[in-house]
């Protein structure tokens, strides 16, 4: 088990559009493929990699509150699960759709989101 990467970062907007336009048409990000998640959003790509994650939500946020979650890749999803549970760390897992990617979600001590993928499964 080992975190060896940041997966991505997640941006908060209510205006989609805008957000995209900043990101591709400022930034040079592409808009890619993104699992069909039930919420509304978009994967921004850079180098082939989706990097920033957009979602939409009805609550207005702005600078770093906007930043909604940190991700990153990590192997050993089992072994994870064990350790945040010996430690007394509360998570919740989640599979993403149409890939084998597993997730767990937990807090930092300061209330950051923290979302750990785990892109084979394991």
């Amino acid at each position: 088990m080992a975190v060896h990467g940041v997966d991505h970062i997640n941006i908060s907007t209510t205006n989609l559009e805008r957000c995209r336009e900043f990101y591709c048409g400022v930034l040079g990000l592409e808009e890619g493929w993104r699992p069909s998640f039930d919420s509304a959003g978009t994967w921004l790509y850079a180098g082939g990699e989706p990097i920033v994650h957009v979602s939409v939500t009805d609550t207005p946020r702005d600078g770093l509150s906007a930043v909604d979650h940190v991700a990153f890749a990590v192997k050993g999803f089992e072994a994870m699960k064990a350790r945040l549970g010996e430690q007394g760390i509360a998570f919740e897992t989640y599979d993403v759709p149409d890939t084998p990617t597993k997730q767990i979600f937990i807090e930092d001590p300061d209330g950051v989101s923290v979302e750990l993928n785990f892109r084979d499964g394991t």
